[in-house]
């Protein structure tokens, strides 16, 4: 009898170990322990790679108490990942041979994952940045073929499989070329899969392009989700992007995994466009997550390198990694997940329809998503904007204005749920972006 619930137990606890990331239902959200998980997410590329110990717990506990639960990093960093090692001395692989991981190494990766669950952060873990696949740019060398990367893919996987924070992203910045690549990915992708008895929740980073990585990988029973990645410029239609792949079948949920960073040159074009300002950073997120994400990237120019002076500038950041963690934008994005959580998440849909003005041009746009009982709108500029009413359930709406800079909000009055309405924002012109909150006035939601 003991023998009998001693395996009881220890199949419960490997039940518990792996019930962690799952698609909802209706295939538009994602699942933690069976709950709703928003994912607000920071590209720390070179996490593993560019920092010590100290430094790793520093950047994890601030994105944490900034309200962040997703951490983006790369186990074969991109910048000369392979030959250059990690600030103890540590490279990732014996000779370059992806089936022969240095175990030193990966002890680092270790520490901090394990450290992230203690911050209550979640790693979107990528086996390898794409240049080890495909050197279209940057350093590689490119070293898998479908057998090593299986082979390295399913000793990575059996390394994290029992840990509930690990979510993994494939990719690393590259479309494939050809079948061949696209093959080395699939092999990878299934690996994963089989090392964690199907419990790991995959998807791929890919490069600007119109479908995200379901361009290639909507059909593979490995696949997930989707992302996009929108090219770090100004004025991209990104929301019908995602709102395509909101309703292309067969059904997966979809992230901006890479938007335009804070801090970063406009199209990489520092002389004529400048730098990214924390009103495009919100920009890209509300028009996100209203058109269908099911959450957000947030990212730092400053912060995806890690940058800092024992490192060589990319594309040329100002500002030292551990200053650019209180950029605007980032604190700013606290005030995003609060209002996305303040509501019932899994019932959320986009829905143009909600507003008369409903089509204008990228940075005066206007974007609207609803539940069964409440709706979000943001204004890009401020522009007044006319609502259809009795889109969400009651007799009466009451209104309240959510000022994306500061959290702070506004009431705006309660009206018959019937008809149009006009609704102005107390402040319109560029940077003046704010969401109009409608809820059934018999609810209690609070912001």
């Amino acid at each position: 009898m003991k023998k009998y619930l001693l395996s009881i137990l220890l199949l419960a606890a490997q039940v518990s170990a792996f019930a962690q990331f799952t698609v909802s239902p209706d295939k538009h959200y994602i699942l933690k322990d069976n709950q709703p998980f928003f994912w607000l997410g920071d590209t720390a590329w070179e996490l593993f790679h560019r920092l010590n110990r100290e430094d790793a717990d520093f950047y994890l506990k601030h994105r944490s108490e900034q309200g962040f639960t997703v951490i983006q990093a790369v186990a074969l960093a991109e910048f000369d990942g392979l030959n250059k090692p990690n600030v103890y001395g540590d490279e990732p692989l014996i000779n370059n041979d992806p089936t022969t991981p240095n175990d030193k190494y990966f002890k680092h990766v270790d520490y901090i994952i394990d450290k992230a669950a203690e911050c209550n952060l979640n790693v979107a873990l990528l086996p390898t940045w794409g240049d080890k696949i495909n050197k279209a740019w940057g350093v590689g060398p490119e070293i898998f073929n479908e057998k090593n990367a299986a082979i390295y893919a399913e000793w990575l996987a059996k390394r994290y499989k029992n840990r509930k924070n690990i979510i993994w992203i494939l990719g690393g910045d590259r479309n494939p070329r050809n079948q061949t690549d696209i093959a080395i990915w699939r092999a990878v992708g299934l690996a994963i899969k089989k090392a964690t008895n199907n419990k790991a929740l995959i998807t791929y980073h890919c490069s600007p392009n119109e479908l995200g990585s379901a361009e290639w990988f909507r059909n593979e029973s490995w696949f997930d989700f989707n992302m996009f990645q929108n090219g770090h410029c100004r004025d991209v239609t990104n929301y019908i992007k995602v709102y395509n792949a909101y309703n292309a079948l067969p059904l997966k949920p979809v992230i901006d995994g890479e938007p335009l960073y804070e801090d970063h040159p406009i199209c990489f074009n520092v002389a004529d466009l400048g730098t990214s300002s924390a009103y495009d950073i919100r920009h890209y997120a509300y028009t996100d997550l209203f058109s269908g994400a099911f959450g957000h990237t947030y990212g730092c120019h400053d912060i995806w390198q890690m940058y800092s002076p024992n490192n060589e500038p990319i594309n040329g950041p100002h500002v030292f990694w551990q200053k650019a963690i209180d950029l605007p934008g980032a604190k700013q994005m606290t005030f995003v997940k609060r209002l996305m959580v303040s509501h019932p998440i899994l019932d959320r849909m986009p829905d143009q329809s909600l507003i008369v003005e409903n089509d204008l041009p990228p940075m005066q746009r206007i974007q609207a998503t609803r539940g069964k009982d409440y709706a979000f709108i943001y204004s890009s500029e401020g522009k007044p904007f006319t609502v259809n009413m009795g889109k969400i359930s009651g007799d009466r709406i009451k209104a309240t204005w959510f000022d994306p800079k500061s959290g702070k909000t506004t009431p705006a009055g309660e009206a018959e749920n019937q008809g149009t309405k006009k609704f102005t924002p107390p402040s319109s012109g560029y940077g003046n972006d704010w969401v109009l909150v409608l809820d059934n006035s018999g609810k209690n939601y609070q912001l």
